[in-house]
């Protein structure tokens, strides 16, 4: 993409409303801009990270034998009477009445409409295990919508549902989840940790929010420190093996780590003191079990092999998947802008041209920037006749993970620089050679091309 044809409304002043810094920075980068309270208008750069986390949790997902559908956002009252959650939800929930006085609801969550799915379709335990998960546009009307896309009304997530025969088969479903989504944070560059916490309105026993450690965090957390030592890597994982996920999430869940909810200080008390941490913490997303809740409030039964009806088990699993852009820039950026992870970075490199104008710059930056995207990577091209300072904030700000910089002076030596955004180290090498040191840097990052 070249930037003199592409919709980047920087801004140089932070608007007095954003509070904390991913707000900050996603509204000077041009990524969001506010269509009303909590409500934002996605802008080119942003739905292009948008894009990206989206498809690392849809792989992540289907790896993990995961189908996906789509629900619609506008749901019918009638269900969440069935289940009883309809008076219980709270002013969050969004009502409406249509023009035929039925009432509906913008959705919160979706485990009414995916139960109603599923006894529609599914009465065998033949057809088990199955879990269905979707990307959708969800709306809770919270009392007060603050810190940009880290606690809107309107936000985009990722809501799984697990239906299995009996509770040893759901509790694998949660493992496998569990397993899923550390695989998800890692390849977007967070450490999030799996944390015991309360379940609120969703229900049940059993359930881990993942959260990411930033001081803007909204969650007060206890933690045993080893647990930040722990790095998922690149091993594989055979997800029908019961024993396999229950050995990662032992792994990852014999450290402590609770919320401020379910914090035991005996427990915590226990963990030698060098190791006893407190912090504040990004909710990310959180899985549950809840068991027959929901089946046995609306007839969710299947038949088992000696002909019995039993209501299925079930687990709901969710990933803030518009909140992750904002917990990203939170745990990374610095005083210049964000510091994008290679794995969600809207652009792969920048190319700044020094000299625009200048007949050896500027053919020297079109080939690199022909080569770079045979490459299969996205570069965006400064191209714009400003000044070098002007170009440089720019590319801080929007925080392409490198940067290619390329002038008269340089071109006269053979080489241009290339500049990591995170260490802010340079090297001046010759162009092929910075191309090779790119390929490199992105062989170990699955790469989804932008569309956006």
């Amino acid at each position: 993409m070249r930037l003199s044809r592409y919709f980047l409304p920087v801004l140089k002043e932070t608007p007095a409303e954003a509070q904390i810094v991913s707000h900050r920075y996603m509204l000077r980068a041009g990524m969001i801009k506010q269509a009303s309270a909590g409500i934002y208008s996605w802008l080119p750069l942003g739905l292009r990270v948008l894009k990206k986390i989206e498809a690392i949790v849809h792989e992540e997902q289907i790896r993990a034998g995961h189908i996906p559908l789509l629900m619609p956002t506008m749901q019918s009252a009638d269900l969440w009477r069935e289940s009883g959650r309809y008076d219980d939800y709270g002013e969050e929930m969004l009502r409406i009445t249509d023009r035929h006085n039925r009432d509906m609801l913008f959705g919160p969550t979706n485990e009414e409409q995916i139960t109603d799915i599923f006894r529609s379709h599914v009465g065998s335990y033949k057809d088990l295990p199955l879990t269905l998960y979707q990307i959708q546009w969800k709306f809770r009307d919270e009392i007060r919508p603050r810190f940009g896309v880290m606690r809107g009304r309107e936000f985009y997530m990722k809501d799984g549902y697990n239906f299995d025969i009996d509770r040893d088969a759901a509790i694998h479903a949660y493992n496998r989840h569990m397993v899923a989504y550390l695989r998800t944070y890692e390849r977007m560059g967070l450490k999030a940790i799996p944390m015991r916490a309360d379940s609120g309105p969703i229900g049940g026993d059993d359930t881990h929010e993942f959260l990411v450690l930033a001081d803007t965090g909204e969650s007060e957390v206890f933690y045993d420190s080893a647990i930040t030592d722990l790095s998922f890597g690149d091993r594989q994982v055979d997800f029908d093996s019961r024993a396999e996920c229950e050995a990662i999430v032992q792994e990852w869940t014999t450290p402590y780590a609770r919320t401020d909810e379910t914090h035991d200080p005996a427990l915590f008390d226990q963990i030698p003191e060098a190791r006893r941490k407190s912090s504040r913490g990004i909710e990310v997303g959180q899985i549950f079990y809840f068991g027959t809740k929901y089946s046995e409030a609306m007839g969710a039964n299947v038949t088992t092999p000696d002909g019995a009806k039993v209501p299925v088990h079930m687990g709901s699993h969710g990933i803030g998947v518009s909140r992750l852009l904002g917990a990203i820039i939170e745990a990374s950026h610095d005083d210049r802008g964000i510091i994008w992870p290679e794995g969600v970075t809207p652009f792969h490199v920048g190319i700044v041209n020094l000299k625009q104008g200048d007949d050896e710059a500027d053919a020297a930056c079109e080939a690199l920037y022909r080569q770079i995207t045979a490459m299969g990577l996205d570069p965006l091209y400064d191209d714009r006749n400003e000044r070098a300072g002007a170009k440089f904030a720019t590319m801080d700000l929007i925080g392409l993970p490198w940067r290619i910089t390329v002038g008269p002076r340089g071109l006269k030596n053979g080489v241009v620089e290339l500049t990591s955004r995170r260490t802010g180290v340079s090297e001046e090498l010759p162009p092929e050679q910075a191309l090779s040191r790119l390929q490199e840097i992105f062989e170990g990052h699955r790469l989804g091309r932008g569309i956006f």
